[in-house]
């Protein structure tokens, strides 16, 4: 026999407040798979690989997302040994992070232009944190969802949602130089962008090439922290390669006054750099320059660590 409407609902309440632990652990796996979903993209690098390597990090995140909603019934439960599982998770989320590394350093080796060690690191350090950002999505909304209802919980989970979309906004190269398209001047065998000597090219079909395919940038730091991170030669690599992905790169192995390179100008702290694309457009040239990512490790702060009183802190 068939329920009444208003019978049917108030059963649904009434199993909703029997099982408030099974509502919260549902719900947080489902925002903690929401917020992994959400901050795994493959754009124009095509990484992670799609789908295969989509579907590894998709079923990490629902691991993930599991683990954080499990852990509040686990604690409200007095059950402390539960909480043993986010260590291993935190290991297995390790593991992610050099399995990342090695990948990439295999494929660096047949690149054109090579990402770099410090570029690389990056990659599986975000790889790593998304994984714990998941976690703490899922424990959130799982928390809320226990000490109050399903509503809040699924309003604690667009929060988080929103907060772990704000985190996948990394800052770029302009916010630390100013960009600006540079002439390209080949005296004899000497190449130079604006001024800054670059390289020396010896043949002459070679510096054909780049007096008439080649597009220069002018980095210009905007402090001396800048200056810093600019002469990083992990970021300079990460420059070379970011841009030669998006434009095309015009050489073919085993042409190397053709490889794109970028040099400091020693006096003032401006980096020179030297592209040859095979899709010369400078103004797509510019904003795959100003679109640049900014490596964290190639961070550095020298004037607030000359400000700082006692010594440097470290951890």
């Amino acid at each position: 026999m068939a329920l009444a409407p208003g019978r049917t609902e108030a059963l649904r309440i009434q199993w909703f407040v029997e099982h408030p632990d099974l509502v919260g652990v549902v719900i947080g796996t489902a925002f903690g798979v929401l917020a992994r979903m959400l901050m795994l993209r493959s754009d124009y690098r095509q990484y992670p690989a799609y789908p295969h390597g989509r579907i590894i990090h998709l079923a990490l995140g629902m691991i993930a997302g599991a683990l954080g909603s499990v852990a509040v019934p686990a604690l409200f439960n007095k059950d402390y040994t539960a909480i043993t599982f986010l260590s291993l998770a935190a290991q297995q989320f390790r593991e992610v992070r050099n399995m990342e590394r090695t990948t990439l350093n295999a494929i660096d080796h047949q690149e054109l232009v090579p990402r770099g060690a410090t570029y690389i690191e990056g990659i599986a350090v975000v790889f790593e944190g998304r994984n714990y950002l998941a976690i703490l999505a899922a424990f959130l909304t799982s928390l809320v969802v226990t000490l109050t209802n399903a509503y809040w919980g699924v309003g604690m989970g667009l929060v988080c949602i929103f907060v772990v979309i704000r985190f996948m906004k990394g800052k770029t190269i302009r916010e630390i130089a100013t960009v600006a398209l540079a002439p390209v001047r080949v005296e004899g065998p000497d190449v130079y962008v604006d001024g800054i000597y670059i390289m020396n090219a010896g043949l002459e079909e070679d510096r054909r090439i780049i007096a008439e395919e080649a597009i220069g940038f002018v980095l210009t730091p905007k402090n001396g922290d800048s200056r810093v991170t600019l002469a990083n030669l992990g970021q300079r690599q990460a420059i070379l390669h970011d841009v030669s992905t998006r434009l095309g790169v015009y050489r073919d192995d085993g042409e190397p006054a053709l490889t794109p390179m970028a040099k400091l100008e020693l006096a003032t702290g401006r980096l020179g750099v030297l592209i040859i694309p095979r899709e010369h457009d400078p103004d797509k040239a510019m904003k795959a320059m100003c679109g640049v990512p900014l490596l964290e490790s190639a961070v550095r702060m020298p004037t607030q660590a000359n400000r700082t009183k006692g010594g440097v802190q470290h951890g």
